[in-house]
Parts: structure tokens; sequence; C-alpha cells
């Protein structure tokens, strides 16, 4: 399951995700409930998700199944969805769409955020450094690596992730009630792969993953 890690990268690994975590999925809900608010729909400010306070937005399930899948090689997951009532966008499809991508899209700027050490020569991507810099090198590429793939595993078009509510918002009108009844099945789907088929889900994302590391590292 843990392919070629020792104990040590093990705990590493593990240290690592806990401070990515508690950073990426708030910011993450954060984006979603911002955007709806910004659209006209204060539900999220109401729930008390317009926050970065991480026991605002964590879901146990999907907190644990990050950590589990990041130690296996890629942080596949999620946090309590952000609630809120698309009617009260003026286009409530288009709102949906916006406050659906934030979350993603916020991933993909902390991402970005922490690739700026490696950018600018301050730690290496190229190899494997030691001491103090090794342990930065390493939480910093944790980092990035797990806000890439929580932006990458959420852009799956399966409930509850915000792929399929995207997908929702872009469908014909006509689509719309079918793939509302789909995505009550999403988890469970989602489930059944990660622990019947994970390979194939990580197959899945590993590939952008790999190519959008490289880009952003400069490798």
């Amino acid at each position: 399951m843990f392919g070629n890690l020792s104990l040590a990268e093990i705990i590493v690994r593990i240290v690592a995700i806990l401070p990515a975590l508690a950073i990426s999925l708030p910011f993450h809900e954060l984006a979603h409930a911002w955007t709806a608010v910004q659209l006209g729909d204060d539900t999220p400010r109401l729930s008390g998700r317009l926050s970065l306070n991480p026991l605002a937005h964590l879901d146990p399930i999907g907190t644990l199944m990050i950590i589990f899948t990041q130690i296996a090689g890629v942080g596949m997951g999620w946090a309590k969805p952000v609630p809120i009532n698309p009617f009260n966008f003026r286009n409530h499809k288009l709102g949906l769409v916006l406050v659906s991508a934030a979350g993603p899209f916020a991933n993909f700027l902390l991402a970005l955020v922490g690739a700026i050490p490696f950018r600018l020569g301050l730690v290496s991507g190229y190899y494997q450094e030691v001491g103090i810099l090794g342990l930065v090198q390493s939480l910093l590429f944790i980092f990035i690596e797990t806000n890439l793939a929580l932006m990458l595993f959420n852009l799956i078009p399966l409930g509850p992730l915000d792929g399929a509510k995207i997908l929702r918002g872009v469908a014909p009108r006509e689509w719309e009630s079918v793939l509302i009844q789909l995505e009550q099945y999403g988890t469970f789907v989602l489930l059944a792969i990660v622990f019947l088929g994970g390979s194939i889900l990580s197959f899945i994302i590993n590939r952008p993953l790999m190519l959008l590391l490289g880009a952003i590292l400069g490798q």
C-alpha cells in the first residue's frame, strides 16, 4: 500500500500533511463561502463558514482519507461542504459554477505560493536537502502536492465533489434533476473506488499531478 516508504518517511509525510491540511482545506472552503457571499448568498456567513478556522470546515472521514491516501502517494478527500442557496444568485447556474470552482482554484493558488521558494532557488526541487533545509523542502513539497491533489480530486464530477456541481451548472437544464439525484450516490461511489479500485483513481490524478508539479516547480 505504501510502496517502498520507510517508517521515517511515513512519519515525515504525516507530520507534513497536518499543517498542509490545516491551511489548505479551510482556505478551499473559505473560497467557496466568500464567493457565494460576494454573489449575493449570505447562507455561508449565517452558517459560520466564512472563516479560516479548521474546526468549522474539517470533515473527519474526508480528512482521515486525505492523510491515508497521501501516505500512499496522493491525497484524496474532502471537507464539509459549504451550504449555499444558488437561487440567491442573480444567475443561479453561473453562480453555482463560480462558487464550486472557487475552492479548487484556491488550492491552485496556494500551490503556486508554495512553489515560490523553489522558483527563487531558496530550496531545490531536484535533490533531497539535509537538515533543517531538507525539512523545509519536504514540508513545502508536500504542501504543494496536497493542494494540487485536492484541486484535481475535487474537480472529479462525482458528488459531493465540486466537479459534480460545476457539471450541474454547465449542463443543459433538462439534465439538472438527474444530476442532483446522482450526486446523492457520489460519496458511496468515491469510497468504493478508493477502497476497491483506488489505483484507478490514483492513475487518473497522478498523471496531471506530476505534470503540474513539474510546471510550477520548473522541472
